[in-house]
């Protein structure tokens, strides 16, 4: 079973779109696994490196509003999963992109803004890590010598496509 959680990159903006996840300029790779390095290339944010260490060791994304919006392709959730990437959690998705999440297995995990603004008060300690439990839909984030804990909804049917290891497996086991 995939772990959920881990090491937390913080990118304090809403309207990160599919682009900035994953370039159009890539789409024509033949694997997912040749996607990997193109991870969040063009995202432009004060600070950020798409190489740098941070990037590299995150499993858990914390976000704002409208998460993933712009073109509708399966090539952004899949440049988080070849990079291990297994949550990203913010305030809203597309829609798109979020069901693209839980058929590839992975949790979208939206809390309302005040939520996300706690999240972000992690941003700055080098320890942040967010722990995720599907079964109980709780998270726990910690960093700094603090942890808190609070719930997070999910429906019961994408709840099953996230612990099923996303649609195909989902659907191998039921029909």
């Amino acid at each position: 079973m995939k772990t959920f959680g881990g090491p937390a990159l913080f990118l304090d903006r809403a309207d990160i779109n599919t682009d900035e996840i994953i370039p159009a300029k890539y789409l024509t790779e033949i694997t997912k696994e040749d996607l990997k390095p193109y991870l969040l290339e063009d995202l432009k944010l004060p600070g950020f490196d798409p190489k740098g260490d941070k990037t590299r060791a995150a499993r858990v994304i914390v976000s704002r509003a409208n998460f993933g919006c712009g073109s509708s392709r399966e090539h952004a959730p899949w440049v988080f999963e070849v990079n291990d990437i297994t949550t990203v959690i913010a305030e809203s998705f597309a829609r798109i992109f979020r069901q693209n999440m839980f058929n590839c297995g992975m949790a979208a995990v939206e809390l309302p803004r005040e939520r996300i603004d706690t999240l972000f008060r992690y941003a700055e300690c080098p320890d942040a890590s967010i722990g995720v439990d599907l079964e109980k839909q709780t998270i726990t984030v910690q960093g700094g010598g603090e942890v808190e804990s609070f719930a997070f909804d999910i429906s019961p049917f994408d709840k099953a496509l996230v612990l099923a290891g996303g649609w195909v497996d989902y659907a191998d086991q039921r029909y």
